[in-house]
């Protein structure tokens, strides 16, 4: 692994304990250079609840391709639905170490807009 990897794997590490011991849902982002997922995983993260991608055919409908910030919007939009479906409003954010910017915000944005509370 590249040492710009471990450092993202560390600062993630290190959300993920202070998330747990919040005690609510975590709603985590994977992103990859083709693709953008999101989880929404219980209090413990033993079990996930929802999920996500724009690999699912609901999402990547009308999208030119995976890895912009409109195919963002879409995954939080519907990831927002799902965990409205499954009577979760209230998330921790887990952005899997990665800045705060670009497609994370896009997908952040929309699963607010979506209901979510984070």
């Amino acid at each position: 692994m590249s040492i710009k990897n471990n450092a993202r794997l560390r600062r993630a590490k290190s959300t993920r304990a202070h998330i747990r011991v919040l005690g609510v849902p975590r709603l985590s982002v994977l992103r990859t250079g083709q693709h953008i997922y999101a989880q929404l995983f219980n209090a413990d993260g033993s079990k996930v609840l929802a999920a996500a991608s724009t690999l699912q055919a609901d999402v990547k409908d009308g999208l030119k391709n995976g890895k912009n910030s409109d195919a963002a919007s879409k995954v939080g939009r519907a990831i927002a639905e799902k965990a409205k479906a499954a009577g979760i409003e209230k998330v921790a954010f887990d952005r899997s170490g990665y800045r705060y910017h670009g497609r994370i915000k896009a997908l952040a944005d929309a699963a607010r807009e979506g209901g979510l509370q984070f």
